[in-house]
């Protein structure tokens, strides 16, 4: 049996764009643009049309250049947006025009000042006034996880019946559970009729931390796409992380039985453009992609790992792109790891001589919160002038 497909929904350069410090100038989007196709994300949102001149223009150089993904702007369900984001999106060879509409009973009241049934109109003409300008229509019930569920079936079978094709059902402000977002989708997805005729989409915030789990709950409940960004920037907590989700699939792939288009290994690469883009890296214990993510310092961690990586390790760095592990050394640090960057320096010591350099080395780690190569190039010289190391030489290299 053929595995289904799962689309990714890039939204870097549009709700990305948006966390504060993320801002790019349309050269920074287009490089970013460029490797996200090449990374081989199936739908690349690339900014707000409406929201200014800047983000039109953006979207515009991105639809001109970049051929294989679908090229997607947002718009509110307002002609204006919707006008507004066809225009932009005239270059490009696979259009989509993404709408949203608040349909929580919060943003409808206290935001839109609209009832119920005024949204479902709105979403109807909205979503075919989109369809004149394109055949790639997807509608966002804004704050859906929020929603009364009943009106969250008759709001998306509004915008089905109006031509969308896909169905997008956002943890607008990171509110949701794994099991209730798992369990939405498969309730909307039982009660709308033409369900079977659209894919069903999640896009998940991280206020509660739950971000990743929710997208991966989602796809449990039959969603075929997910939105996501590199490096989780975004609104507030950020989105959730395309790289997370990737590596759930891969390394989970006896849950998660789907198939796309991603080249796994080159995750870090486009995590670490993005961070020179809007010059802050994520933080060291990211998971993949994390300065840390690869690396160990805890001896019983270190051993294991030089042993057999997997010990330590469920996916090895290359196949998310990470050149290498990395052993840290430090006050947690063993024998085992000690020897094996010593001989990566040269230096192959006996084992009374490795005792000797491993006392002074824990002593040092308890001064130094890091273990440099010329520390442990000092020790060893600093030994071996008080002949206490007197085995210790530097390998020589042939040729």
């Amino acid at each position: 049996m053929a595995q289904e497909k799962l689309l990714f929904f890039d939204t870097t350069l549009r709700d990305g764009e948006q966390s504060p410090g993320c801002s790019m100038t349309q050269h920074e989007k287009l490089l970013m643009a460029h490797a996200l196709e090449d990374l081989g994300v199936d739908i690349l949102e690339a900014g707000f049309a409406i929201s200014s001149e800047g983000d039109f223009a953006a979207i515009q150089a991105v639809a001109k250049e970049i051929r294989r993904p679908r090229i997607a702007s947002l718009a509110r369900a307002k002609r204006e947006d919707i006008e507004r984001a066809a225009a932009a999106l005239e270059p490009a060879e696979r259009p989509r025009i993404h709408i949203f509409l608040a349909s929580s009973d919060i943003h409808l009241q206290y935001k839109l000042k609209i009832s119920r049934e005024e949204a479902l109109e709105q979403a109807a003409k909205s979503v075919a006034l989109a369809r004149t300008y394109v055949d790639d229509v997807e509608f966002s019930p804004e704050d859906s996880t929020r929603t009364d569920i009943d009106f969250l079936c008759k709001i998306v079978q509004a915008a089905i019946d109006a031509g969308a094709t896909t169905i997008n059902m956002p943890d607008t402000v990171g509110y949701t559970t794994p099991s209730e977002y798992c369990a939405m989708f498969r309730r909307v997805r039982g009660c709308v009729s033409g369900a079977d005729k659209v894919v069903f989409s999640s896009h998940c915030h991280n206020d509660l931390g739950l971000a990743v789990a929710n997208s991966l709950a989602a796809i449990d409940g039959g969603a075929r796409q997910v939105e996501c960004t590199i490096n989780g920037i975004g609104e507030r907590a950020g989105n959730a992380a395309l790289e997370e989700i990737a590596a759930a699939l891969i390394v989970r792939a006896d849950k998660y039985p789907v198939e796309h288009n991603l080249k796994a290994e080159q995750l870090y690469p486009v995590s670490q453009q993005l961070a020179g883009i809007i010059s802050f890296a994520p933080s060291p214990n990211k998971a993949v992609v994390g300065s840390n993510a690869f690396a160990h310092e805890a001896g019983i961690h270190q051993h294991g790992v030089l042993s057999n990586p997997l010990t330590y390790e469920i996916m090895t760095p290359a196949s998310v792109g990470v050149p290498a592990n990395r052993m840290v050394l430090g006050k947690h640090s063993g024998r085992h790891a000690l020897r094996s960057r010593l001989n990566d320096l040269g230096y192959q010591l006996g084992p009374a001589d490795l005792d000797a350099a491993y006392r002074a080395f824990t002593e040092l780690a308890d001064k130094k919160k890091a273990i440099y190569d010329q520390d442990l190039i000092n020790l060893v010289a600093h030994h071996k002038r008080h002949e206490d190391l007197i085995s210790a030489e530097p390998v020589s290299e042939a040729g």
